[in-house]
Order: structure tokens, then C-alpha cells, then sequence
């Protein structure tokens, strides 16, 4: 008989279901072009503690550099800091690119996750529908029959109509912009 609890008493089931998803992360990885790869490193480079620190002391000494307050340093960029405003405004536009590339990327892959989620919530509801319609025939056969005849039951054991709940979802919640869908409301 095989045990049912591997690492330090984890099911199973859950070590493989781990597995798999640590599978769909490699892929996912593996998936990114050069240029995602690039804008993810610099995105996860400068959102660090250690980034604000050194641009705190690369601005620091900057403008006591370029203050005239150090007697041997001969200002290259002197008030307003022409030069040092250039070059922030050029390390913005980029950082903002690279971040919004590696969030597109983000938005992506969790789109597909999403995609992938609702696969096995479909399936899920299929086989749950399957189980109560094949339980319903057991009660029968055994002479059970006011389990399967409520209408709790027989709602259960109906097939669930994906888009009628998609319609009725978006009939009942609120738009984007607070306000109810139904112009009655």
C-alpha cells in the first residue's frame, strides 16, 4: 500500500498538484523572449530598497558636486541641474517602459491562469453534476426517493448554464464606475 503523505506531510494529491504548477511557472519562463526577460530583471532590479538608497546618494552627491560647496570639484551641471533633470527624465520614460512591459507580460499569464481555472471549474461542475445524477440512481434503487426528489436536489443535478450565469453576473453587479448595470435600479 503506498503512503498517502510524502515530504513532512503533505498529501500526495497536493505534492503532485504542486508539481504541476511549478511545471506551468518553469514553461511560463521559459516562454519569455529576450526582451521580457530583460524588462522583468530590470523591473525586479529597481523595485528593491537597495535602488532607492542609491539614487538617495547618487542624488546627494550630484548636486553637492554640482553646488560649488566642494572647493576642489569644479561643477560640470550647475543650478537648475539641467543636466541631471535630462537625465531623470530619460530613466523615467525607460523604467516606465520596462515596467509596463513586464506588467503586460504579468496580465498575460495570468489571463491564461484565469483561462485555465475556469477549464477546471467547468469540468469541476460537470463532474459534480455527474456524481449527484449517478448518486440520485443509487437513492432510487434503494428506495431512497425523497433525497432526490427536492428540488435542492434536482437544481444540483442539472446541468449549470455557464452563460446564463455569465448574463446574470453582469446584470447584478455593480459597472466599473460604482453605478448598478439596469438603468432601473
Amino acid at each position: 500500500m503506498r503512503n498517502s503523505h510524502s515530504h513532512q506531510g503533505t498529501p500526495q494529491l497536493a505534492e503532485e498538484n504542486i508539481r504541476a504548477v511549478a511545471k506551468l511557472q518553469k514553461q511560463a519562463a521559459r516562454r519569455r523572449t529576450l526582451g521580457e526577460r530583460v524588462a522583468d530583471a530590470v523591473s525586479a532590479m529597481v523595485a528593491r530598497e537597495s535602488a532607492v538608497v542609491v539614487h538617495v546618494i547618487w542624488f546627494g552627491l550630484w548636486l553637492l558636486m554640482n553646488s560649488g560647496r566642494v572647493s576642489f570639484i569644479r561643477p560640470f551641471d550647475p543650478f537648475p541641474f539641467t543636466l541631471l533633470t535630462t537625465v531623470v527624465s530619460l530613466e523615467a520614460i525607460f523604467l516606465t517602459l520596462f515596467v509596463l512591459a513586464s506588467q503586460n507580460r504579468l496580465t498575460h499569464e495570468a489571463d491564461r491562469r484565469a483561462h485555465l481555472d475556469l477549464q477546471v471549474n467547468l469540468l469541476s461542475e460537470q463532474e459534480m453534476t455527474l456524481v449527484l445524477r449517478m448518486l440520485g440512481e443509487l437513492c432510487e434503487r434503494f428506495d431512497l426517493r425523497e433525497t432526490v426528489s427536492s428540488s435542492k436536489y434536482r437544481e444540483l443535478a442539472s446541468r449549470t448554464d455557464v452563460g446564463q450565469l455569465a448574463e446574470q453576473l453582469e446584470h447584478e453587479l455593480p459597472k466599473r464606475d460604482g453605478g448598478p448595470t439596469d438603468e432601473s435600479s
